[in-house]
């Protein structure tokens, strides 16, 4: 192992962290604006601050950061690995809908808290309390203030499941000397691809691994017995087209979609399960302007025969919707968002449909591609030929579902070189003995 390097911040960073103790005071009118949209708990509020809502359990401490529900579900078999350690894991994440997702997937002994905003004595705050002996962060969580704050006080950093996209890269090398600065913070790199790993070392990273992508490893989401037996008998034999992770701007796309299908699919229920669950009332409220039947799930209401869509506005039910549709579009794919990871659905026996854009997730786009486990569209009447040919040719869709599903299984094996990777700094801590 080294010792992170202690050059000196760049101007822009100086400048950053400046700005950012200056505008601290102006942080009740965001937290205030953020609570009216719904984008923060109110009970738990300042945790954003950096204030402790928990005590801090004796012993050995590793901290785990994962921003959302992708970075999140991938560390959660992390956790128990190093719980199974004997060390306490505390695990941060930023959006609401995956605090949530802790509350219900995080194993007991796991902590939870909101990851403060990067203001430096909210930082210094959190770091008081937690005084983590480790620091974990997920993919590309790159805060200058916690960066350079966790390290200054001698805590090991490590990236897990790192990337970089070639679009980040070209924004970064802008600013060269800062990134490179920040990197060189890491302990280790530890990134998805060969071309993530050559990206981040051409910005100065020191030291960096490729690991692979831990999402391979996530075992594919459960779904409640009682539920998926409740949803599988209200939908019967009627042809199920899911719409799952959506964004703002995609929903139009899917209900066009699903008035061009209908007059071939005898009573067609489509599923929209938003990426953000708050959109449901929207969603079915532009399925109704359609002349569509809309229902909500949040509402209690499973889909009745004369249902034409289904708006699963719930959370951690994708397990559940994956199995009762044989055919699903993978959103965030259709607008310039990068698509969101088709890992569950591959495991899970779904013939995949995407969007143009999926730079978030490219290389598991490209291994599926390669065995034609997906199909790619771009519009309404794309998306309704793909579907459509998929809902009603079976071998076509089994096959392409085998073929996702062997493509994920190949790639797995990142949880276990992630493991192997960080070993060394378990042996530091269990030499240096509890907090």
């Amino acid at each position: 192992m080294r010792s992170p390097v202690r050059a000196t911040p760049t101007f822009s960073l100086r400048a950053y962290a400046r700005l950012t103790s200056l505008l601290a005071p102006a942080v009740g009118m965001l937290a205030r604006r953020r609570l009216g949209q719904g984008k923060e708990d109110p009970e738990r509020i300042q945790e954003r601050r950096g204030e402790a809502t928990i005590a801090r359990p004796k012993g050995r401490i590793v901290w785990l950061h994962g921003a959302s529900v992708g970075e999140f579900l991938s560390i959660v078999p992390l956790v128990e690995r190093l719980q199974a350690r004997g060390v306490t894991v505390l695990v941060t994440t930023v959006t609401l809908t995956a605090a949530r997702l802790a509350a219900k997937r995080l194993p007991p002994g796991a902590l939870h808290q909101f990851m403060p905003w990067d203001v430096p004595r909210f930082i210094e705050r959190f770091l008081d309390h937690w005084r983590p002996d480790l620091a974990i962060f997920a993919e590309s969580e790159l805060w200058p203030n916690l960066i350079i704050r966790t390290t200054n006080r001698g805590t090991p950093l490590i990236q897990v499941n790192g990337r970089m996209s070639e679009r980040s890269f070209k924004g970064w090398k802008r600013v060269q000397g800062s990134i490179g600065f920040l990197l060189s913070r890491f302990e280790l790199c530890l990134m998805q691809t060969v071309d993530d790993g050559r990206r981040v070392s051409d910005l100065g990273a020191p030291r960096v691994q490729t690991t692979g992508n831990l999402k391979f490893d996530v075992p594919a989401p459960a779904a409640e017995p009682a539920a998926l037996a409740a949803l599988s008998a209200a939908i019967g034999r009627r042809p199920v087209f899911l719409a799952a992770s959506t964004h703002e701007g995609e929903d139009e796309i899917v209900l066009a979609a699903h008035k061009l299908m209908a007059p071939k699919l005898d009573n067609l229920l489509t599923i929209i399960a938003p990426r953000h669950p708050e959109r449901g009332a929207a969603i079915a409220q532009l399925a109704e302007a359609e002349g569509l039947l809309a229902v909500q799930r949040s509402t209690g209401q499973l889909p009745a025969r004369g249902t034409a869509v289904y708006v699963a506005d719930t959370l951690g039910e994708m397990g559940l919707l994956y199995r009762v549709a044989p055919v699903a579009l993978l959103g965030g794919s259709l607008i310039r968002h990068g698509g969101q990871n088709p890992i569950e659905p591959a495991k899970l026996g779904s013939a995949i449909v995407h969007g143009p854009h999926i730079f978030n997730f490219q290389a598991v786009y490209d291994a599926l591609a390669e065995r034609s486990a997906t199909l790619e569209v771009a519009d309404a009447e794309s998306l309704a030929t793909a579907a459509l040919s998929l809902i009603l040719d079976k071998d076509a869709r089994t096959r392409q579902a085998e073929a996702a599903e062997a493509a994920v299984a190949l790639l797995g094996g990142a949880l276990d070189l992630t493991l192997g990777a960080i070993e060394p700094y378990f042996l530091a801590l269990a030499m240096k003995g509890g907090s």
